[in-house]
């Protein structure tokens, strides 16, 4: 069991680097935006929040199917656990693929706020100094 949750733990470290990582690049971005009054700076900052969303949502789904193993291994006997780590025979288990990672409600609300500011940036941008 202690496999799994190193793997669990593992997928939510990998989850929150980049989220940290996305904000750090976002933040930047529309400093350079304002700055420079370039439309590119918030389209580029549109399209690092949606690679982001989308790699946090393989990291999601993973975390999730890991701990679907976990579930099934702790109500197992001691003998009959065979230390099988394959998790993919929960992918097809509600809210465990890669999309339903994507639009988690977690990940949603985190990564849709950024890129609607994005869009306004973007467009504040462009029709003040466009």
């Amino acid at each position: 069991m202690e496999f799994v949750q190193a793997v669990i733990a593992r997928m939510n470290a990998n989850s929150f680097l980049l989220k940290g990582w996305a904000i750090t690049l976002i933040v930047a971005l529309v400093a350079l935006a304002v700055q420079y009054s370039n439309i590119l700076y918030p389209i580029t900052a549109c399209m690092v929040v949606i690679v982001f969303w989308v790699l946090d949502g393989f990291y999601i789904s993973r975390e999730r199917r890991y701990s679907d193993l976990y579930n099934e291994v702790r109500k197992m006997e001691d003998d009959q656990i065979d230390f099988d780590m394959d998790a993919t025979r929960f992918c097809n288990n509600k809210g465990r693929s890669w999309v339903d990672g994507i639009f988690s409600k977690t990940l949603f609300t985190f990564y849709a706020v950024p890129l609607m500011a994005m869009t306004v940036v973007g467009y504040l941008v462009e029709k003040c100094h466009g």
